[in-house]
């Protein structure tokens, strides 16, 4: 997996955080680099630490499935993707509430970082440099939310489900590059 699949999985992966970032950011009368740095700092670390601890324990059994690990990246991807897009579609609104203290960012931070666990686990499966990957993850998604933040602010929730129905699209996207590689189509 290649650098640029790497970049495509964070931008994916933080469309959770991006979608909670830009409810932050709408429930923030007045805006401070703070407070987008706290969502960003939060979303990032979770976002490269989840990955961390699922190819951890990806790699504890890759070698009993490696002949099936391309179908359970495309199913893992795919699922995660497909229920991005069902929550989009949904229209649940998160709480609006301005608290960014530990105890309001912790429980968002996990939540919003429960797929990328997912993801680490297809790591394992894959020829991937774990290190790069999640560092390319983290920083993209403390980017995504900071930009959410600020995005929150001036222009509130319009984007929020596009945001998220897009990230699910590339999370399945990518799925099914690494699906017809391994069974020989080849895929730009």
């Amino acid at each position: 997996m290649g650098f640029f699949e790497v970049v495509l999985i964070g931008v994916g992966l933080s469309m959770d955080a991006f979608a909670v970032s830009i409810c932050k950011g709408l429930s923030t009368r007045k805006l401070s680099a703070k407070h987008a740095l706290i969502c960003g700092l939060w979303f990032g670390i979770f976002q490269g630490l989840m990955p961390t601890i699922g190819y951890v324990l990806g790699v504890q059994f890759a070698d009993k499935i490696e002949s099936v690990d391309h179908w359970i990246a495309f199913i893992l991807l795919a699922l995660i993707g497909l229920n991005m897009i069902k929550e989009a579609l949904e229209g649940d609104e998160e709480d609006l509430e301005p608290d960014f203290s530990i105890k309001a960012m912790l429980p968002l931070a996990v939540a919003t970082s429960i797929d990328a666990l997912a993801v680490g686990v297809t790591f394992a499966f894959l020829n991937v440099n774990i290190i790069s990957s999640v560092l390319i993850i983290g920083c993209t998604t403390f980017v995504i939310s900071i930009v959410g933040v600020v995005i929150g602010h001036i222009f509130g929730t319009k984007y929020k489900a596009r945001a998220e129905i897009a990230g699910g699209v590339i999370l399945i996207l990518i799925g099914l590059k690494i699906l017809l590689e391994h069974l020989g189509i080849v895929v730009f």
